[in-house]
């Protein structure tokens, strides 16, 4: 892996904290994921699954844990099952865990080898009598792919249909969604990596650059700094480009006058950033240009102290709401016979801010977390406040990544990247 070696001490904690949330006399698996095939020889690059990784730090494929603390062997508490290294291997494919260093980096003591799987299932099978199974319930999912995950799933209960089945994920929707500071600082230096990348693209954009190659530089960047690039697709978007949400094509010339709406962040050890800055092809923003700016700049710090313990997440969107409204007014894109007449279900404002302005954000950039319950210190969620002008040829978003504190305002983990319109100008100008 790129990045540098993660303190065994958080994943140890993880599966503490998931096996204090257990059933008695129950068992818990999780698996990694598949390499994804292309076609031919070809497969996609790896991408561990987040949850074995959350309570492991394994981060390579066909892995297998197992958490059961009331076995009767203490030795089974907590099992690796790994994929067997050997010299042969290490040639072809790269050094893989060692029983030792598996130790080293999960901090659980007993591994097997993948060959021992069945046999020791069957043991400790017999000694439990609910199994939790690791379903995806994000409520963004759509996931059409079989998993590895899946056809375990569909093993184990073919082989031991009397056990009871619980459900893993609830658990980690609650124990993921609330970060530890392990997790706060690899979280801030992906941050950080995008600040460098961000930094960098302000002194390379001009005229005649296209969106492509801005997406080339911060990828230059990322993986100057251990990052293995994007946290998800990157969004270049120049001109009317931004008032696509979800613009992804970056295929277009950036023009004079033109604004380019990034939605951009690096990931590090597995751990997302999420970014979003809109900044001036030529440098500097137009009067109008900048007065929306401005606006969707002051609705997003205005949001971001509404995050605090104890807030339901609809009931801040509908607050953020009223926020921009205000702003929407000022800016005459909005008059007041439009919100009198307004449809409660969709807000006036929601013709220029279409999208919600937080979501959790960790291991995954849409990260686990239960909307209906309120937020909590050390829950990461980013702030994204928008207006898209069409008729105007342009569209403005800006997000940072904040941490809730116990009290007070959040804590900005993006608080070094250029945001403000002002010195962004003075950048690009220097």
């Amino acid at each position: 892996m790129k990045y540098h070696k993660i303190d065994s001490q958080l994943f140890i904690k993880n599966r503490k904290n998931f096996a204090a949330k257990m059933l008695p006399s129950s068992l818990a698996v999780f698996n990694s994921n598949d390499i994804y095939p292309i076609s031919a020889d070809s497969t996609m690059p790896f991408q561990q699954h987040r949850d074995i990784f959350y309570l492991s730090g394994v981060d390579q494929e066909e892995s297998i844990l197992v958490l059961f603390p009331d076995c009767p062997n203490p030795k089974h508490r907590e099992i690796l099952f790994l994929k067997e290294t050997n010299a042969h291997i290490a040639v072809w494919e790269g050094e893989k865990l060692t029983k030792e260093a598996a130790f080293e980096t999960s901090g659980i003591k007993t591994v097997y080898w993948l060959q021992d799987l069945e046999k020791i299932m069957f043991e400790i099978m017999t000694q439990c009598d609910t199994v939790y199974i690791n379903t995806n319930e994000h409520y963004r999912a759509n996931v059409e792919t079989e998993t590895r995950e899946d056809r375990f799933t569909k093993w184990l209960k073919d082989l031991y249909p009397a056990h009871r089945v619980a459900k893993s994920n609830p658990i980690l929707q609650r124990l993921r969604s609330v970060k530890d500071q392990i997790e706060i600082d690899l979280i801030q230096n992906a941050c950080n990596i995008t600040e460098k990348g961000f930094r960098r693209i302000l002194d390379f954009v001009k005229p005649g650059v296209w969106e492509f190659n801005i997406e080339a530089e911060f990828m230059h960047e990322f993986l100057n700094n251990r990052s293995k690039g994007f946290a998800y697709t990157p969004i270049v978007a120049s001109g009317n480009n931004a008032n696509v949400l979800h613009y992804i094509e970056n295929n277009q010339e950036c023009k004079a006058g033109d604004l380019i709406l990034l939605d951009v962040g690096a990931e590090y050890a597995n751990y997302s950033s999420d970014m979003s800055r809109t900044i001036p092809v030529s440098g500097k923003f137009t009067a109008r240009q900048k007065d929306v700016y401005n606006a969707v700049n002051r609705v997003k710090n205005e949001a971001t102290k509404l995050l605090t313990p104890g807030t339901i997440w609809a009931d801040y969107h509908v607050e953020v709401g009223k926020l921009m409204t205000s702003e929407l007014l000022g800016l005459g894109l909005l008059d007041k016979a439009d919100v009198q007449n307004e449809n409660p279900d969709w807000p006036a404002y929601k013709k220029y801010f279409m999208h919600g302005t937080s979501h959790h954000m960790g291991l995954d950039t849409h990260d686990y977390g239960i909307l209906t319950e309120p937020m909590q210190a050390n829950m990461v969620f980013t702030v994204e406040p928008g207006i898209y002008i069409p008729d105007e040829g342009f569209g403005i978003r800006l997000e940072d990544d904040v941490v809730i504190q116990e009290t007070g305002e959040p804590f900005n983990l993006m608080r070094n990247i250029p945001i403000e319109a002002d010195e962004i100008e003075e950048i690009m100008n220097k």
